[in-house]
């Protein structure tokens, strides 16, 4: 079963939904605002895809951070802050096994998802 993670009111978290119920994808959701995210997945996610195609550099969060946080990332940093502020995470974040899709885009989700 495909895992999604994100935060429930954000638009693209909707339309993400949306998709993976029009096209008949079971899911689990997993809103990391709420519930939080653990320092191992993101570390895993982080291993797997890197942290910056998992950090959201462009949400209004990080841009409010001050400079001195925003300075010299790496990937302890990084993964610091998203614990922090779980919406410094991109989303969505879609986990079936070992692939992990960051972000929606339709045309990826045609290739890259199998409806059950």
């Amino acid at each position: 079963m495909y895992q999604l993670f994100g935060i429930k009111q954000c638009d693209t978290m909707k339309k993400a939904r949306q998709w993976l119920d029009d096209h008949g994808v079971a899911y689990r959701f997993h809103d990391y605002k709420t519930a939080g995210i653990d320092r191992e997945t993101l570390e895993l996610w982080s291993n797997s895809i890197g942290w910056e195609v998992l950090l959201n550099r462009a949400g209004t969060t990080f841009r409010k951070l001050p400079d001195t946080n925003k300075e010299n990332l790496n990937e302890k940093k990084a993964i610091d802050l998203m614990l922090a502020q779980p919406s410094m995470i991109k989303r969505p974040v879609l986990v079936h096994g070992q692939k992990i899709l960051v972000g929606f885009k339709p045309d990826q989700y045609v290739t890259q998802i199998k409806p059950k």
